[in-house]
């Protein structure tokens, strides 16, 4: 099972909550999945590919209106676009009663009604990439007001959510991985929520070695790769007069940076003599190395 079908199916399993707040997560599967073009028929459609929308539904259905009758969860219907399911509820009086009861407005809604709203459009519509690859949270929105009174929910909750236009429709998106975890937890999608948290660690803790590892390789390589200059220089010294004519504590670094020439500044100062400070080896080896430049250039 993917990640967000693992959050989807924890908020398939929520209860408990008010009727209100309940009343408020049919608003948003409706408002995500409903079939608005026959409300003049008097009769409610839920037709969505994700089966736990319609799922959460119906199970709302029964718990806010005692309603057991007239509806159903039929079989998957295939058509061009893979499977759906539809639920439908026929008769009129209760159509009229559960679009007056889930009509909602931002204005109108408690704290925890903003929650569970939030939840119930993420089940109808929305998805969370796996964090171990990237931080991705998004509600995929019929039209821009839907998608601008989402925004205004989670603006409630200090989330800042972006838009874009993706095709015909306008998805709500929310890509910083704080912000993810705390819209999982206004959504009371609190497992998910420590998984998220759980590879999000791990994910940083293997970034932050990596970066460490190649830090160090760096490292490594431009220490060989000016050893490997400073023993060609010293090289060239050694068969002329001026390596000849090298004062003893140049004679002795330039011996010692041949012998050693996996050594690191610091150990070539701890094998002279007196012992020397990285500053002091380093300081020879670019008097050698400058000395080599000149006898290029026939200064020396």
């Amino acid at each position: 099972m993917s990640f967000s079908g693992k959050i989807k199916d924890e908020l398939e399993r929520l209860s408990g909550m008010p009727r209100h707040c309940q009343l408020a997560e049919m608003a948003a599967i409706y408002d995500f999945c409903g079939k608005h073009s026959e409300e003049e028929e008097g009769k409610m459609v839920i037709s969505s590919e994700n089966e736990l929308a319609v799922r959460k539904y119906f199970t709302l259905l029964g718990k806010t209106f005692n309603m057991y009758k007239d509806y159903s969860v039929d079989s998957p219907v295939y058509n061009k676009k893979g499977s759906y399911y539809i639920l439908e509820i026929v008769n009129k009086e209760d159509v009229d009663r559960i679009r007056s009861a889930i009509k909602v407005t931002t204005d109108s809604m408690r704290s925890c009604c903003r929650r569970a709203y939030i939840r119930g459009a993420f089940l109808a519509a929305g998805s969370v990439s796996n964090p171990e690859k990237s931080y991705h949270l998004e509600i995929v929105c019929q039209d821009e007001r839907q998608a601008l009174f989402l925004a205004e929910l989670l603006e409630s909750f200090d989330i800042e959510a972006k838009t874009i236009l993706r095709k015909k429709y306008h998805v709500l998106y929310v890509k910083d991985g704080t912000k993810i975890v705390e819209t999982l937890n206004v959504m009371g999608a609190h497992i998910a929520l420590m998984d998220f948290e759980n590879m999000r660690i791990l994910k940083e803790m293997r970034n932050s070695v990596n970066r460490k590892v190649n830090c160090e390789t760096a490292n490594i390589g431009k220490t060989v790769n000016a050893a490997q200059r400073q023993i060609e220089d010293i090289k060239q010294l050694m068969n002329t007069d001026v390596y000849r004519n090298l004062p003893p504590a140049l004679r002795e670094m330039a011996d010692l940076r041949v012998t050693y020439p996996e050594a690191t500044l610091k150990e070539l100062g701890e094998l002279s003599t007196p012992t020397l400070g990285k500053s002091g080896v380093n300081h020879r080896l670019r008097k050698l190395s400058k000395m080599a430049e000149e006898l290029k250039g026939g200064e020396l």
